[in-house]
């Protein structure tokens, strides 16, 4: 396997995507050990999570570390939630995570702005709910709470998102 080069940049807030192994649908069944490792990596690497969604077989975050990269906070969530997933299963060795994960520096507010929209359509994307706001596992409800999306967003009228998002 090639050694891949990120480029990173204090400062920067990134799009990150991660798939899980084969897609196997494990997260939200087990979302108190995803949510428990993204809690201590947030607590040992500092950075600031903009918008995210969790979904059965991947995540998307975005993202602005502070003294850290991404590569750094990727491999400390993956390693605490598949250490606890192997633990709670009895399981001594296989794969949770795909080898690699997608990140995309945000450029400027538009960029920033299609990516929590991205992040936040999600679900209704993948077909797990009709209404962005029927699903639990995503930052849109405080976003919602904040003034940023009417009750309606993403229902009435299907956003139009362009770019590569890693999926």
């Amino acid at each position: 396997m090639s050694v891949l080069k990120r480029y990173y940049s204090e400062g920067n807030t990134y799009f990150i995507a991660n798939i899980t192994f084969e897609r196997k649908p494990i997260l939200i069944d087990n979302i108190d050990l995803f949510s428990e490792s993204l809690l201590m990596t947030k607590a040992k690497l500092k950075y600031e999570l903009v918008a995210w969604v969790i979904l059965p077989d991947h995540f998307h975050l975005l993202l602005t570390p502070d003294n850290c990269t991404p590569s750094e906070i990727l491999h400390r969530l993956k390693l605490s939630f598949g250490s606890n997933y192997r633990k709670r299963y009895g399981l001594a060795q296989g794969r949770i995570w795909q080898s690699r994960f997608w990140d995309h520096i945000i450029r400027n507010e538009k960029d920033l702005n299609c990516h929590i929209d991205y992040i936040h359509y999600n679900p209704v994307k993948h077909g797990l709910t009709k209404s962005p706001f029927e699903y639990r596992y995503t930052s849109i409800h405080e976003y919602q709470k904040n003034g940023y999306y009417q009750k309606d967003w993403g229902i009435a009228e299907i956003p139009h998102i362009k770019g590569e998002f890693g999926e």
